[in-house]
């Protein structure tokens, strides 16, 4: 396995700010074809609660990624980017992220092992408001294939 398996248990510095804006919130729901106006229409999305318009469940990995390149281009843990597949990813979601929210996201590496001559590095990104409130965990596993 070439990635470093001391890494596991690791946290990285705070990632981010990230300003979440309506353009990335349509532009995203856009791209997984959600038809959904409270992603679009700040009038929709306020009847339904929300302060603006509200991001699709999945729009937190757009946020994720930014936070595990940490790890992925940090050459100490071996993580060959062209070798890497995704393995499944999982949200916690404490409260829907809005227009407007500045977020930020904090990288822990849960997990190294190995499986089959491949590497698996699991994270877990915490993503929180300007008041340092939760607001969704992403959990993550990438395999780094092998090269047999």
């Amino acid at each position: 396995m070439s990635v470093n398996p001391d890494y596991a248990g690791r946290e990285y510095p705070p990632a981010g700010p990230f300003p979440v804006t309506r353009e990335e919130i349509a532009a995203f729901a856009e791209a997984i074809g959600s038809t959904s106006p409270a992603h679009r229409d700040p009038v929709a999305a306020q009847a339904l609660g929300h302060a603006d318009v509200v991001a699709p469940p999945t729009f937190a990995v757009r946020l994720a990624q930014q936070c595990e390149a940490q790890v992925v281009q940090d050459p100490e843990a071996g993580i060959d980017f062209s070798r890497v597949v995704h393995g499944e990813e999982s949200f916690t979601h404490h409260r829907p992220i809005i227009a407007g929210d500045v977020l930020t996201g904090v990288l822990h590496i849960d997990r190294i092992r190995e499986a089959g001559g491949h590497g698996m590095v699991s994270t877990r990104v915490e993503l929180t408001d300007a008041d340092q409130a939760p607001v969704t965990t992403v959990k993550s596993t990438i395999v780094v294939r092998g090269q047999g």
